[in-house]
């Protein structure tokens, strides 16, 4: 691992001051590339003015989203179809029998979930963009047995394909993907709207909305629209747009993060068949200069918790517990794809607010916590970094005398 040279820019001027025993390191030799504050003081804040220290761990073609394993080791999607295994010390390897994925646009291989019970049965969950007839494709998700190499790699088997958009269409943008299993189990599915804006209404599509299902891709009996129909039956709540991060935070609350359309990125607590109203109202507008109506003008829609304008692009969500940064337990991360940020946000009960902005000089496509309780984040795009996220180191005080 490597320490990444400290940026000056953008970031919060405030840090500095975060407690009365900060210092600022001593000064390096002068080229900007050393590792920041490697000489910090108890309490010190980093003279970029981040509260961490960050180390490049490795680099891969398109990174899309991460997962550690119980043994600590990392697994990583790239859109092109790849599934590495990233060992503790960085050196990543790759996993066979990935299903095909339709690669292009916003489409690939995207997210990857453990089963909660993955170290008795063995199961993970992929979704990526498969292609259809035609033109045509769509998001599909697949769970399969992961058997490891003694020496690093390892493959897939049994893969099945368990859950598909519908319908497939045309383009490649908003298919959203993500994957959370909740507290009782089931699995959760964010599908984005595709570009097609009304589908997200539509309850014979289970485009823009957020689904709910057992882990072998059936539907709950208790799930909200289950009389409905057999598409409708999948669906927890609608009115989505492209919702790309999902999480749970300690009180079993599910909150999604989405990219709003030109202004009006949301931050929304999804409740039981609540609609969340787009593309009806927005609190952006479309990118052809088009207006929505705000959330207000039609309060039946359930309204977003925090909006953004101008947007970040949110690309993930993660709520923190660990005990590397205490101060931040019980927060929740996002990274901003134009952005270029990591952004923290507060909660209080059902109310939520971004606290801080952390300029990261890339666009950050995924947040994690590692099982030390730092933060990993993965850069988006060709060359995107996976970077290590820890508190500063404490230095011994100086010897007396």
């Amino acid at each position: 691992m490597r320490a990444r040279p400290a940026d000056p820019r953008s970031f919060p001027r405030h840090l500095l001051a975060a407690t009365c025993l900060a210092f600022l390191a001593a000064c390096s030799s002068g080229d900007g590339n050393s590792a920041p504050m490697a000489q910090a003081s108890a309490g010190a804040v980093p003279a970029d003015g981040r509260p961490f220290v960050v180390e490049e761990v490795a680099q891969f073609n398109e990174p899309w989203s991460m997962e550690f394993l119980p043994d600590g080791r990392l697994l990583v999607t790239e859109k092109s179809g790849a599934l590495k295994l990233v060992e503790k010390d960085g050196t990543t390897t790759g996993i066979k029998g990935v299903p095909e994925v339709d690669h292009g646009g916003q489409g690939g291989l995207g997210d990857i979930a453990l089963h909660p019970e993955f170290e008795r049965n063995g199961w993970i969950y992929l979704s990526y963009a498969e292609a259809g007839d035609g033109d045509s494709r769509g998001a599909a998700v697949a769970r399969a047995k992961l058997a490891l190499g003694a020496d690093g790699g390892g493959s897939l088997s049994d893969v099945e394909v368990i859950w598909r958009q519908v319908p497939k269409v045309a383009g490649r943008g908003h298919y959203a993907h993500r994957l959370a299993f909740g507290p009782d189990g089931h699995l959760w599915i964010s599908s984005g709207d595709r570009q097609k804006f009304d589908p997200a209404q539509d309850m014979e599509s289970n485009l823009g909305k957020v689904l709910r299902l057992n882990p072998d891709g059936s539907v709950p009996a208790d799930n909200p629209f289950a009389d409905q129909g057999e598409v409708a039956a999948e669906v927890w709540s609608l009115g989505h747009r492209n919702p790309l991060g999902m999480a749970f935070d300690a009180q079993d609350r599910l909150w999604v993060i989405e990219m709003g359309p030109k202004g009006g990125d949301e931050l929304n607590l999804v409740e039981r068949g609540g609609n969340y109203g787009y593309p009806i109202v927005s609190n952006g507008d479309h990118y052809d200069g088009r207006p929505i109506p705000d959330h207000d003008t039609q309060p039946q829609f359930n309204a977003p918790v925090v909006t953004w304008t101008p947007v970040i692009s949110p690309s993930s969500l993660v709520f923190y517990s660990g005990d590397e940064f205490p101060q931040w337990q019980g927060d929740a991360f996002t990274g901003a794809l134009s952005g270029q940020a990591l952004v923290r946000l507060e909660f209080e009960g059902e109310n939520a607010s971004e606290a801080e902005r952390f300029g990261m000089d890339a666009r950050i496509r995924a947040v994690e916590q590692g099982p030390e309780g730092d933060l990993w984040l993965l850069e988006d795009g060709d060359g995107g970094a996976l970077l290590r996220l820890s508190a500063p180191p404490v230095a011994s005080p100086p010897a007396a005398g």
